[in-house]
């Protein structure tokens, strides 16, 4: 079946549908990880967007669901070159167009990934229309232009839990993780480092939370504009240097925004495994998976915060401590999922945070 994509600057690609049998709209980005692509499907990060695969061939080593980041498939459409119809690997249970279809998400095959990914960097981040069957260039492209940016959809209700969740690991430590769309990964590496967790809601109370009477309190990765997460952000005001704190990517983001500093959105965001962070205290470079499309405004920092690692490419912020109480974020994911396993040592310096703060 014939697709097509458009881009709200008049772009107009024509390839083959795979996946689900609808159109699909969001705002377009690329992904650099060469493998990976079920983590990426599946991270609730990605909610709102459509996904471009910069390496050409996908599909190759099938899906598998322990592979999954979230309850299943969280991006609006999938963009690649050449998609793999027969997947081999022993682990493989059903192939990217299955996987598609069941999560009821389009995808398309056979553009040119390279000369998007090219005009993504040039002219940034776009919004964007998958269409499938016979499909009018006008009108696609008029659906591409005419839906909301965005910063202008909350996204975070949509892939976050509705209720409070548990997870044990016979642990004395109690964490309650904020989910604004928690990956997997995040999860599994508390758990391994002994760590019980209740997940709750991005808008449960600051006032909740203290009646659990928690070790610490996790905020997580999650999609869209941090502005927009005002349940959380007041939450961190109430509970920050009361109780040791930390955050990934989103959460990275809403610490910052709970304190007084501001965000902005970037060109065309960071996405993919390969992104180089450098760490003021030990003089390293770790290479560090990343996948988010706003950044903290360094200039804006109270004097309060420090500024512990920052990425290479463009100089953005990538780590913050509090200089006054127990809080360490990061802008990246350390936890991969998929990526280098550079920097699990955050989980390990949440942890012993804890353990000196009890």
């Amino acid at each position: 079946m014939k697709a097509a994509l458009a881009l709200e600057d008049g772009t107009y690609l024509e390839g083959k549908a795979f996946g689900a049998e609808r159109d699909g709209l969001g705002e377009i980005v690329f992904c650099t990880s060469m493998t990976g692509y079920v983590e990426a499907l599946t991270d609730p990060s990605y909610k709102g967007q459509i996904l471009v695969m910069t390496y050409p061939l996908i599909g190759n080593y099938g899906v598998n669901r322990d592979d999954f980041e979230s309850d299943g498939v969280k991006v609006e459409g999938f963009v690649v070159k050449e998609l793999c119809k027969k997947p081999s690997n022993w682990r493989s249970e059903m192939s990217v167009d299955e996987l598609l279809k069941e999560y009821d998400v389009p995808g398309i095959e056979g553009v040119d990934t390279r000369m998007l990914t090219r005009k993504i960097r040039i002219y940034g981040s776009m919004k964007a229309a998958i269409g499938i069957g016979d499909v009018e260039k006008e009108k696609l492209v008029k659906k591409a232009v005419e839906q909301p940016f965005i910063s202008d959809i909350d996204l975070v209700d949509k892939v976050c839990v509705k209720e409070p969740k548990r997870f044990e690991s016979e642990s004395d430590l109690e964490v309650v993780l904020v989910d604004c769309g928690v990956k997997m990964s995040i999860i599994r590496q508390l758990l391994k480092r002994g760590v019980n967790l209740t997940v709750v809601p991005y808008d449960f109370s600051a006032e909740k939370i203290k009646e659990m009477n928690p070790d610490g309190v996790f905020i997580s990765n999650g999609p869209g504009d941090p502005a927009r997460v005002k349940p959380t952000i007041e939450t961190i005001k109430k509970l920050a240097g009361q109780i040791p704190m930390a955050g990934i990517c989103l959460g990275h983001q809403l610490t910052a925004l709970a304190l007084g500093a501001k965000t902005f959105k970037l060109k065309f965001g960071h996405h993919g495994s390969n992104q180089p962070v450098k760490d003021f205290e030990t003089g390293r470079v770790f290479i560090s998976s990343q996948n988010h499309n706003f950044a903290v405004d360094t200039k804006t920092l109270p004097k309060e915060f420090e500024v512990t690692q920052i990425n290479l490419n463009d100089n953005t912020v990538e780590g913050m401590v509090h200089k006054d109480f127990p809080l360490i974020t990061v802008q990246y994911h350390p936890e991969a999922g998929p990526g280098p396993h550079d920097t699990y040592f955050f989980f390990d310096r949440y942890v012993e945070m804890l353990r000196q703060y009890r």
